[in-house]
């Protein structure tokens, strides 16, 4: 049911000790206790019961022991494996179609929406876009508390996907984010008061923070995102308590003529060559991470290298570690342990930085303690999570940049002109959005399957003869012009077509796919397994669907009225359980013009969704959008300059704006349906940043009168192109 403004307004701050009164002033009431509870319950029940009565009194050992309070949801994957499975079974296979919507809330953004809520003892605490953190009554949707750290909007310059947060962690009391501009908060759970704030990054650079944090033997640990502005990566470790920094661990090598930060940066830094320190390097660690206490081992995953080209990055050859690698680390000095480099000399936007999965299952006849993931490039990897030993890979999508991965060295068998430094353009599968992306995936140990929220995608690669490095900004080394889409409508239809998404159910101990769920679309979310027997997961169509585990049949569908990219979750309260998830669709999948263009015609909502048994809540009608009627000025009779526009466009706008001057998602502006009034003053706002608090700052420091007025004449162009196709479909 729908949380009044009238309510939030007198709900907001107040302290979860005074929850009963809260409830009280918003109109409802604490449930009672679910009588008739089975043994499941009866045994949630007991846990919940024994928790501390401190909002979010998380520690290691409950989180350790996170079976044991099946009912909660207390860090990012569940538990610190990642599985994102969870015991729970109330609701399973049998019951599916009974579900219906608890109550839901409309969060005041329309950004995409890419977190991985938490619950703790009956609260339920969700971030959004900008770095915003909510705090929720998990039985009836009220409003706790927010807080907003107000990240300057003009920060969108420096990001690459969007103004999106994946989730936050709890530890003794507090509630951690990590911001937009670069910051870790500490929040107390009790009201969302600020503990501390801390800057991760140095002053005026390029990083950013989109990833949820982890909390280990008492340190939060964050890494950050920008490889593409000229950044170099490393994670972080801060002191729970008060915010010191107590070690932080860098994932490529400075300059060499510097003392090296940590000894394994020597050996590091034999394998670069050039001056990439002046580049930055990239190797940023902005999303996965997952840590095994009895090894006491933290792994992160590495992105990938800044520029993308290797051949300009390090011209000289060279692995470039540890970029695109798995990394263990001490948790309590950032110690290296041991590294797996999955894609050696990383030229493509390969990252690994995906979801990282422990688990022990078979491997050659023999049990194994193991780290799985299925990174961007396009293979499903196993390693011996102890020592980092290679055990298998094998392709979960199309693959055509390697023929396998050498079982005998670990390193892939590329294929014959995939890098593109001799000049030629190369077309690969997966392209840089990749065969799995951020999207989280699940493993079921009671079905043993791996769910993959997997894709198809390609990318045209082509070397940048006149790169020109600038910081801050996004940098590649991809000649962009020769990867644009094609004017035929039939060519772009096929190539269209080659971008697909689907759920592969992965079979990690006979390493092949068991069987796929075509999905409407790419770009889908992340994926929660059950001990019912049961996959949710939500996609970029709008609907939030339950399937069978064991076979994928679908037995369960909701229209949530805006595309969904966040993973699911699943908690128990009083004997009921609830199944939750954010919606609100963004990020890398709406940058690409018409790929998105199935979850286009939705306005885009920042949405909280909870499911339960014979609920009965219902989501008010659908709102349609409209961009308008294009508007544009005379077209500017120069070929040249608009050619030239074009090429600047996909250089420095595309981005934000959509390739083809086409975007997918409402709340992208589309350029093409500018008014006339925004066409008089282009300039001004492109140059000088006179919108910069909606997110478009001043480009005047990179872009020329001259190169605005050029993608200004390219924009108009696309304008009356869109105009001829809106009055052919008319008539």
């Amino acid at each position: 049911m729908k949380t009044s403004h009238a309510n939030i307004l007198m709900c907001v701050g107040i302290p979860l000790s005074c929850l009963a009164l809260v409830l009280a002033a918003c109109g409802r009431q604490p449930e009672e206790p679910a009588t008739g509870q089975s043994d499941v319950e009866t045994a949630t029940a007991v846990a919940q019961t024994a928790a501390p009565a401190e909002p979010a009194a998380v520690n290691a050992q409950r989180i350790i022991n996170a079976d044991r309070e099946p009912g909660n949801w207390m860090s990012h994957g569940r538990s610190y494996d990642e599985q994102r499975f969870s015991p729970l079974a109330v609701i399973n296979d049998s019951n599916a179609e009974r579900l219906g919507l608890s109550w839901y809330f409309d969060i005041p953004t329309d950004r995409g929406m890419q977190a991985t809520p938490l619950m703790i003892d009956g609260v339920l605490y969700v971030s959004g876009s900008w770095s915003m953190v909510y705090a929720f009554n998990a039985v009836t949707g009220e409003l706790l508390w927010q807080y907003d750290p107000q990240v300057p909007r003009e920060k969108l310059l420096e990001l690459c996907c969007d103004a999106i947060n994946r989730g936050v962690a709890a530890w003794d009391g507090k509630i951690f984010v990590g911001t937009l501009d670069g910051r870790l908060v500490a929040l107390n759970a009790a009201d969302g008061s600020v503990a501390w704030d801390v800057s991760t990054i140095p002053e005026g650079s390029a990083y950013s923070i989109t990833g949820a944090p982890r909390v280990i033997k008492g340190k939060v640990i964050i890494g950050n995102g920008g490889s593409e502005f000229g950044v170099r990566g490393y994670i972080s470790a801060y002191e729970a308590t008060t915010g010191k920094l107590a070690w932080r661990f860098y994932t490529v090598p400075g300059d060499p003529s510097q003392p090296f930060e940590n000894p394994i940066l020597e050996m590091a830094a034999k394998t670069w060559t050039g001056e990439w320190w002046k580049l930055g390097g990239g190797g940023t660690v902005w999303d996965s991470m997952a840590y095994d206490a009895e090894l006491d081992l933290l792994y992160i995953g590495v992105g990938n290298g800044s520029p993308w080209n290797a051949q300009i990055r390090s011209p000289g050859g060279g692995d470039n570690l540890f970029l695109s690698s798995i990394v263990a680390l001490r948790p309590d000095t950032g110690e290296y342990v041991w590294h797996y480099q999955e894609t050696p000399r990383e030229s493509w936007d390969f990252t690994a930085t995906q979801h990282m999965i422990l688990a022990n299952i078979e491997v050659g006849g023999k049990e194994r303690k193991v780290i799985m993931q299925a990174p961007k490039n396009g293979f499903f990897y196993i390693l011996d999570r102890a020592t980092g030993e290679f055990l298998s890979a094998e392709k979960y999508t199309l693959v055509t940049w390697a023929s396998h991965i050498d079982p005998e060295t670990g390193r892939p068998v590329e294929a014959p002109g995939v890098r593109y430094d001799g000049g030629q353009p190369t077309v690969n599968f997966p392209g840089f959005m990749g065969g799995h992306n951020w999207q989280p995936m699940s493993y079921s140990p009671r079905t043993g399957l791996v769910y993959i929220p997997a894709q198809q995608t390609l990318a045209v690669y082509a070397h940048d003869a006149e790169f020109n490095y600038r910081p801050g900004f996004y940098n590649t080394g991809i000649d962009w012009t020769k990867a644009m889409m094609p004017e035929d409508p039939a060519e772009r239809a096929g190539i269209l077509d080659q971008f697909t998404g689907f759920i592969s159910a992965w079979d990690p101990v006979a390493q092949r796919e068991a069987w796929r769920i075509p999905l409407g679309t790419m770009w889908n979310g992340g994926i929660l397994s059950t001990e019912g027997n049961l996959l949710f997961q939500g996609n970029g169509t709008g609907r939030f669907v339950a399937y069978r585990a064991d076979s994928g049949e679908a037995l369960w569908g909701f229209d949530a009225q805006t595309g969904i990219m966040a993973a699911p979750i699943t908690y128990e309260v009083n004997g009921t359980q609830y199944v939750a998830v954010v919606a609100g669709w963004g990020g890398l999948g709406v940058l690409i013009g018409e790929i998105g263009k199935k979850a286009s015609a939705m306005v885009n909502r920042s949405r909280v969704l909870v499911f339960a048994l014979d609920a009965d809540g219902a989501l008010p009608e659908p709102k349609t959008y409209s961009r308008g009627t294009p508007n544009p000025p005379p077209l500017v009779d120069d070929p040249a300059l608009v050619q030239h526009g074009k090429e600047l466009y996909h250089q420095s706008c595309f981005a934000c704006h959509g390739a083809d001057v086409i975007s997918s998602s409402s709340q992208m502006p589309d350029l093409r349906y500018m008014s006339a009034q925004k066409h008089e003053l282009f300039l001004q706002i492109t140059l000088d940043g006179i919108l910069h608090t909606r997110g478009m700052g001043a480009y005047k420091e990179w872009v020329s009168e001259e190169d605005a007025k050029a993608i200004h004449a390219y924009v108009i162009q696309e304008s009356h192109r869109l105009m001829g196709g809106m009055n052919a479909e008319s008539d």
